[in-house]
């Protein structure tokens, strides 16, 4: 049975559950995602977009990624907490924000992604395989 990850945004108003297991779990350090964050980077766990269920209205930001795939931020209106994305370069996934999650304690992150863009008081993980940008998919 899958473990099923819980979260929400921080007024309560969105709230998902991922029943499954993530397919990847990582850190960005893209401009769009220390943007997002307002730190260095994101954090980042990827599911079948299937498992995802949500509840509450989010809004849509979408923009064309460094990738050249368009990816979409969604957010709660209400307090602007980003909660989950999409990506046209991964039709059939979601990504949830970790920082999201009720209990964020059992993310692992397996890899750093657009590495070029680190800052350099922002120190992940020296441990972690960086890549310059995204890596293609397997």
């Amino acid at each position: 049975m899958a473990t099923i990850y819980k979260g929400g945004c921080a007024c309560g108003a969105v709230r998902y559950e991922a029943a499954a297991e993530p397919i990847m779990q990582g850190q960005c350090q893209c401009r769009d995602c220390q943007k997002g964050t307002g730190s260095g980077h994101s954090c980042l766990m990827m599911f079948p977009k299937p498992a995802l269920k949500t509840t509450g209205r989010t809004s849509e930001y979408k923009r064309k990624a460094d990738s050249g795939n368009t990816v979409a931020a969604h957010f709660c209106p209400t307090c602007g907490t980003h909660v989950f994305g999409t990506s046209s370069g991964f039709p059939d996934m979601t990504t949830i924000h970790v920082g999201s999650l009720d209990d964020p304690e059992p993310f692992k992150p397996q890899f750093v992604v657009y590495n070029f863009r680190a800052r350099g008081w922002d120190h992940l993980d020296p441990a972690l395989p960086k890549f310059e940008r995204m890596p293609p998919a397997a």
